[in-house]
């Protein structure tokens, strides 16, 4: 079944370990932790020092999403603060092949995302370096923005070309929409605002959790992503 990852960039500041904490209690298994860099999106987040913080209060997976201009500067801060998956974008890399590898050189999975403007051709030469693709489906850089609809139809190319790739979809996703993503071909659906807005993050996480098993596709790549 397809896994939810809360994007963190949502959560109150305030009141971010308790909201943590309530969503990994009811059975979330990922973390999604936008970086940005203010020059390849338009906003500024947080660096590895806060991840690094992070690691020891939860045994969630930290999927680590580099929105940053030439981020492998970053790679090893991330590994060292406890990333286990780091992602980079296509847009952002000279040289995609070797950001991926030096990644995996650092005992991580390395991902590649693409913007929704972004054909997939951009990536079909290293789909099989990859561990996992990530589809935009907001323009990089804000929360609460609306899905783009013409995600679900490039997220069923990208499965038709990558039978046993995982993909993630991130942006614009709420339990009204996670069961069509996930049908589309989806294994990791990143959900921000839906979550850590909500009066109850975690019953709004458990909500978008059981639309996206809803769906038609029980493929389960992600069984063996663990901490």
């Amino acid at each position: 079944m397809a896994r939810i990852a809360p994007s963190f960039l949502a959560a109150d500041i305030w009141n971010c370990a308790e909201q943590v904490a309530s969503i990994e209690a009811v059975g979330c298994e990922f973390l999604h932790l936008d970086i940005m860099d203010g020059c390849f999106v338009p906003n500024i987040s947080f660096g590895p020092d806060y991840v690094k913080m992070l690691r020891p209060h939860s045994k969630m997976f930290f999927d680590v999403h580099l929105m940053v201009s030439e981020p492998a500067y970053l790679f090893n801060d991330f590994a060292a603060a406890g990333a286990d998956l780091i992602t980079v974008h296509v847009e952002a890399c000279r040289h995609i092949h070797r950001s991926l590898q030096q990644i995996k050189d650092l005992g991580l999975k390395a991902g590649v995302a693409l913007n929704p403007a972004t054909p997939l051709a951009m990536v079909e030469e290293i789909i099989n370096n990859a561990d996992l693709i990530l589809l935009m489906s907001v323009n990089p850089g804000f929360c609460g923005q609306s899905f783009i609809a013409a995600t679900l139809d490039k997220c069923c190319r990208l499965r038709g070309i990558a039978p046993d790739l995982v993909i993630e979809v991130d942006g614009g996703i709420n339990a009204g929409n996670a069961a069509d993503i996930v049908a589309a071909g989806a294994d990791l659906l990143v959900a921000g605002s839906a979550v850590f807005a909500a009066a109850d993050c975690a019953a709004s996480y458990k909500k978008i959790s059981d639309a996206a098993a809803n769906s038609k596709n029980k493929s389960n790549k992600l069984a063996c992503w663990k901490r």
